[in-house]
């Protein structure tokens, strides 16, 4: 009996080390392979594109693109723009959030599942609906435009369109961590005499600071390069500055102007690269720091 026992226990034993030495999914340097497959014919291929005929411009061509007086007013209105709309995404997508995890209320699923709407629906649909719906005729433009504030092709139009696409990115990002939280550091807090606008600020937004500044960071760098949502309700006037980066470079491809349409996608390109960058950096910072603590 103590023998067989023993047997059993061996084997499963043995059956434990094989698991923890191999791999769930079998097959990994296939599965690898076409990753890595994927990731070069869909990302690193065209980004080498655009590199390699943006290296057959000779520095002046790039400056002089780079300089013009609308290029330089388009990045000023993208990044300046895409900044505002993620920092209004930041404050309502940690609303959004918290209100979809810590309530439960008719309709929550089909809420949760509009939140995603900007993902499934084009942006040009969405910028045309948006122009419609802003403009001194539509449904909500009109009372708007009673009160002297007019929306569909102003700055106040392409800020709209801007945290249309760009909330998603803030309410996904901050919504598992708040799933994750455990309640009991707020009750620790409560405990010890905390308040709720001090149980917010310094126990529960400390927690959730890395995933909100990757929504910010996602929404931000998405902001700078959009083009179909923004194309309509901006306006694209370049008196009254508000073209953007996207509409620029199409601008010259329609002109057959290839080589300021690399110059000008490159620094896009550049900096959302930086953008993410910096971001993750801070992001791994903050994770750390929260996790010391």
């Amino acid at each position: 009996m103590d023998h067989s026992v023993s047997v059993r226990q061996g084997t499963g034993a043995k059956r434990r080390k094989k698991y923890r030495g191999g791999r769930v999914i079998p097959g990994f340097g296939l599965t690898l392979g076409i990753t890595i497959a994927m990731l070069s014919i869909l990302i690193l291929l065209p980004l080498a594109s655009v590199l390699s005929y943006a290296f057959k411009i000779t520095p002046s061509e790039f400056i002089s693109a780079i300089k013009a007086p609308n290029v330089l007013s388009a990045f000023g209105v993208s990044i300046l723009y895409s900044f505002i709309a993620a920092v209004i995404n930041s404050i309502f997508g940690v609303i959004l959030a918290w209100v979809l995890v810590r309530y439960d209320f008719p309709g929550k699923r089909i809420m949760d599942g509009l939140i995603e709407l900007p993902f499934a629906l084009p942006t040009a649909v969405a910028g045309i609906t948006l122009s419609k719906m802003y403009s001194t005729t539509g449904e909500l433009g009109a009372p708007l435009a009673k009160l002297g504030i007019k929306v569909s092709y102003t700055h106040v139009g392409l800020t709209i369109a801007l945290i249309f696409v760009g909330i998603p990115f803030v309410v996904r990002a901050i919504q598992p961590v708040l799933e994750k939280f455990d309640k009991q550091y707020e009750e620790a807090a409560y405990i010890l005499g905390a308040d709720s606008r001090t149980t917010f600020f310094r126990v529960i937004l400390s927690e959730l600071r890395p995933a909100l500044l990757t929504g910010f960071g996602l929404a931000f760098a998405r902001g700078i390069g959009e083009y179909g949502s923004v194309i309509y309700i901006s306006g694209n006037s370049e008196k009254d500055h508000t073209q953007v980066v996207s509409y620029i470079i199409m601008q010259k491809l329609n002109y057959l102007d290839y080589s300021s349409a690399t110059a000008i996608a490159l620094v896009l390109l550049i900096l959302s690269f930086l953008l993410l960058f910096v971001i993750n950096i801070i992001q791994i910072r903050q994770s750390k720091r929260t996790n010391n603590v």
